[in-house]
C-alpha cells in the first residue's frame, strides 16, 4: 500500500465531519479517561463479565472509586465506543476488547502517557526551535538518548517496552539476510541494550561485533553480552554519533542500524551513512532496519508510526521523525550508497533496506 492510498479522503456528511473534528479536540480527555478505566481494572472486569455486563456499584468496587467517578470514566468511554450500555449495565465493545487485551495498545498507551504526554505541551516551541523543549519533564539532557538508561520511572520502563515491542519482533526475521554473505565482522551502530548484538553473537560463534553508542548505553550493552557469555567477541566503541569528525572503525562486513536513523535529522543521517560507507570492507553492506509509514500494509500501523513523530520533536531530539523510506534512500544515494534490496513485512511493521557502495 502506498502513502497516497493509506489515508485516502472518504466522503462524509458535514455533520460527520464536524463530529470527527470534535473528536480531535477532545482526544486528550478521551485518552486519559479510557487509560484510567483500563489501569483501574474496569475494562478487564467488563471483559470477564462478557455480554452480561456490570453495574456501577460492581465497577466501583473493582476500581476502588465512587459511583460518580465510574460515571465520569465510563460515559467518556461510551462516547469513544469503548463500552456500550444495556439498561443500567456496562458492556465492553469490540474496540474495548482491544483496549483491554491488545499488547500494542498497552505499549503505546503507556509510552504516550509516561514518556510523551506532559512534554508534548511544548510541541510548538520544539517545532520553532527544533530542540526537544519537552524533554525537561523527564531530565536535564540535550537529547533523550544521553539519559535513556537513567530515565525516571515509569518513563524508563515504558520507553524500553515500547522500543522492544517493535524492534524485537523483527530481529528473528532479519537474521537470514544479515548472515547471507557469511560476515565475520559486524558493526551495530546504536547498540542500545545490546540485544541484537547478543542475538548475532549467539547465532554465529565466529562473529565479531563492534558496538557503537554513547557510554551510558554501552554500559547496559556490556552487561547484556556479559550475562550471555559472549562479551569476549564484542568491542564496545564509545562515540558521540553527532560528532561528524568521529570516524567509525573500519573493515566491517556488515554495518547494522535498527530503529536508529529515525532518531536524527536528514543532515545527521547523511553524515552517519557516509561514515558507515567508509567503514565497509570490500564487498561489505549497510543494512538499515526501520519502520517506514509509507511501506505499511495497514492503516493502523501507519497511523501509529506517523503519530510517533511528535515525540521525536518535543521529547527525543527536536529534529527527527518517523520517515518515509525515500528519505533514507535519498540520503544514502547522496553519500554514494545504492539500494540493492528491500524486504517489507518484517516483524510488526519493519522494512530492511540493504545498501552497497556505488
Amino acid at each position: 500500500m502506498n502513502s497516497q492510498s493509506l489515508f485516502a479522503e472518504t466522503k462524509r456528511s458535514a455533520v460527520s465531519a464536524q463530529y470527527e473534528a470534535q473528536r480531535i479536540a477532545f482526544a486528550p480527555v478521551v485518552f486519559q479517561c479510557v487509560r484510567v478505566a483500563w489501569k483501574r481494572g474496569l475494562l478487564d472486569a467488563l471483559a470477564a463479565a462478557g455480554k452480561h455486563g456490570l453495574i456501577d456499584e460492581q465497577l466501583a468496587e473493582v476500581g476502588k472509586l465512587s459511583r460518580y467517578a465510574i460515571s465520569v470514566l465510563l460515559e467518556t468511554a461510551l462516547s469513544a465506543g469503548v463500552v456500550s450500555r444495556d439498561g443500567d449495565r456496562w458492556v465492553l465493545t469490540k474496540t474495548g476488547h482491544f483496549v483491554a487485551t491488545d499488547p500494542l495498545f498497552r505499549v503505546n498507551a503507556d509510552f504516550v502517557h509516561d514518556v510523551c504526554y506532559v512534554g508534548l505541551a511544548d510541541l510548538e516551541a520544539s517545532l520553532e526551535q527544533e530542540k526537544p523543549i519537552g524533554l525537561k519533564t523527564l531530565g536535564d539532557w540535550p537529547t533523550l538518548y544521553e539519559g535513556l538508561s537513567i530515565l525516571p520511572e515509569p518513563a524508563k520502563t515504558s520507553w524500553f517496552n515500547f522500543d522492544h515491542h517493535y524492534s524485537d519482533s523483527a530481529f528473528p526475521d532479519v537474521l537470514p539476510q544479515v548472515f547471507a554473505t557469511k560476515p565475520k565482522r559486524l558493526m551495530d551502530i546504536g547498540a542500545n541494550t545490546g540485544k541484537f548484538s547478543r542475538m548475532c553473537l549467539l547465532h554465529d560463534n565466529s562473529l565479531q561485533v563492534t558496538m557503537l553508542d554513547l557510554p551510558v548505553q554501552l554500559n547496559v550493552a556490556r552487561k547484556t553480552l556479559t550475562d550471555a557469555g559472549v562479551i569476549d567477541r564484542a568491542i564496545p566503541h564509545e562515540i558521540d554519533l553527532l560528532d561528524e569528525s568521529a570516524p567509525f572503525p573500519g573493515g566491517q562486513d556488515v554495518v547494522w542500524m535498527s530503529q536508529f536513523l529515525c532518531c536524527f535529522s536528514e543532515a545527521n543521517i547523511r553524515s552517519i551513512l557516509a561514515r558507515a560507507r567508509a567503514a565497509l570492507a570490500e564487498g561489505g553492506r549497510v543494512l538499515v532496519l526501520d519502520t517506514f509509514w509509507d511501506r505499511q500494509r495497514h492503516e493502523v500501523a501507519a497511523y501509529c508510526l506517523i503519530n510517533t513523530s511528535p515525540y521525536f520533536t518535543a521529547i527525543a531530539s527536536g529534529n527527527s521523525k518517523m520517515y518515509e523510506s525515500r528519505a533514507f534512500i535519498d540520503c544514502a544515494r547522496d553519500v554514494g550508497l545504492r539500494l540493492t534490496d528491500v524486504r517489507d513485512g518484517l516483524g510488526l511493521s519493519h522494512s530492511l533496506l540493504s545498501f552497497s557502495p556505488e
